[in-house]
């Protein structure tokens, strides 16, 4: 997402030389075989790496690679100029859910091999709830390769001093809110801010956590049901009540609560990595981490699933996956993904451990123990404890999102671009708004939102 990798349109190439075909599956693959394949981890370390990986890949089975770096942002433009040009590739990796949901809607995707990848590699050796989002109609769309997810960050020391259960409910994690913002310290930090796709993801993994749905099963907009007013109430008390004041955003959420200056937070994955001081632009500064630079990650704790009152437990998180196009090469397709999710695998999850926890269970221990950070490099294993670990691994399993289970990934896509949601949530905060009025407003803009796409 944008507030975790920030968009940079570095388109790289890579032809690997052609080697004699060795392939392991009787494929039967030649020298002459070429696939192009873009990947959306297109910043310029983690190119490098997937070059390796590739070479790697072209040494072993004769089969070249073009790759090509395309900008998140970027994608739903380039594979439309792509398609009219009937120049598009074999393969897209790194692909979020709302684009395969997109790559669907335009017929643009082969939905047999997919299926044929996971069942050879083992179906029963990956998240299931992974699957599960990368399913339509019993037909698996794409290979689910790794997931970040959104988590609420809290101060242990303070919860432990406070006689506080973890935030994991909407009772609890308003208690803790409400007792522990004090002394110059807020009870949460939490974005706000109305442009900020980051608001957008924080409040839907509140929503979620309360059976709040952007679209009910026959795709009409569902943002003005009794969860979902319940939903933006709550998420607006805490920002009006415990927050720090002003329209907070990805930046001022995390620097306030890196400063010590509270007691929870909501944030993605990536922040691991920054909170034990492995990234210099992004440091913890709080009092106590300049005597130790991993005191505050020591002294975190880790809430993956929220329940609310109307819901189950659930959390916002991303799947990425490996699609292969409609008229892609097949074999050679097959045979990449299926090595990028094997042999490559460790190497493209390492690229960003703190965000790429794998969907293939058996990765588990290497996981933990692949290098995170960027200016300095430590294995999260070495931070933080094992339970915690286990849990941020498992995490995908029950990973929930809105609109995708429906297959409205092009309206999730829209929705992103123009943020009807965060508006109606500022305004709710701000006192313009009850908490009906901003569901309602949501919900009206959603509608819009939709029709458009339909024209």
């Amino acid at each position: 997402m944008p507030h975790q990798m920030p968009a940079v349109l570095a388109v790289a190439l890579l032809a690997a030389a052609s080697l004699t075909a060795c392939g392991d599956d009787g494929g039967g693959s030649q020298a002459a075989d070429e696939i192009t394949v873009w990947t959306e981890e297109n910043l310029e370390d983690r190119m490098t790496v997937q070059n390796q990986i590739v070479a790697d890949f072209t040494k072993k089975t004769g089969i070249k690679v073009k790759l090509v770096g395309v900008a998140e942002d970027q994608f739903s433009q380039v594979i439309t100029t792509a398609a009219a040009a009937d120049d598009l590739p074999d393969v897209i990796g790194a692909l979020p859910l709302a684009s395969i949901r997109e790559l669907e809607a335009n017929d643009l995707l082969d939905t047999e091999t997919p299926g044929r990848i996971v069942d050879k590699l083992g179906r029963s050796g990956f998240s299931a709830r992974a699957l599960e989002l990368d399913s339509s109609g019993g037909k698996l769309l794409a290979v689910p390769s790794d997931g970040w997810a959104q988590l609420i960050l809290y101060r242990k020391d303070l919860f432990q001093k406070a006689g506080l259960e973890p935030p994991d409910t909407y009772e609890a994690l308003e208690a803790a809110a409400k007792k522990l913002n004090t002394g110059g310290v807020a009870g949460i930090t939490l974005a706000v801010a109305p442009k900020d796709s980051f608001t957008a993801q924080s409040f839907e993994h509140v929503a979620l956590a309360n059976g709040c749905q952007l679209v009910d099963n026959s795709g009409n907009v569902a943002l003005n049901a009794p969860q979902c007013v319940k939903a933006f109430d709550f998420y607006a008390k805490l920002a009006k009540d415990y927050s720090v004041k002003g329209k907070q955003d990805v930046d001022s959420t995390r620097a306030t609560y890196f400063a010590g200056r509270a007691a929870m937070t909501i944030w993605s994955s990536f922040i691991l990595d920054e909170l034990a001081g492995l990234r210099n632009d992004a440091k913890p500064s709080c009092p106590e981490c300049k005597g130790d630079p991993e005191w505050l990650a020591k002294n975190t704790g880790v809430v993956t699933a929220l329940k609310g009152p109307d819901g189950t437990p659930a959390q916002y998180g991303e799947i990425v996956s490996w699609a292969v196009i409609r008229d892609a090469a097949k074999e050679p397709a097959a045979q990449f993904v299926s090595y990028m999710m094997n042999e490559g695998y460790d190497r493209w999850i390492g690229m960003a451990p703190e965000g790429k926890f794998p969907t293939r269970t058996g990765f588990a221990d290497k996981w933990n123990k692949l290098p995170a950070g960027v200016d300095t490099k430590k294995p999260l294993a070495e931070v933080y404890p094992a339970e915690v670990l286990d849990t941020l691994r498992k995490s995908p399993d029950t990973f929930a999102r809105w609109g995708i289970p429906q297959g409205q990934g092009k309206l999730i896509g829209a929705t992103m671009g123009e943020l009807p949601v965060p508006r109606a949530l500022s305004g709710l905060v701000d006192g313009s708004l009850t908490p009906q009025a901003a569901a309602d407003q949501a919900k009206k803009d959603v509608e819009t939102i939709k029709r458009g796409i339909r024209g």
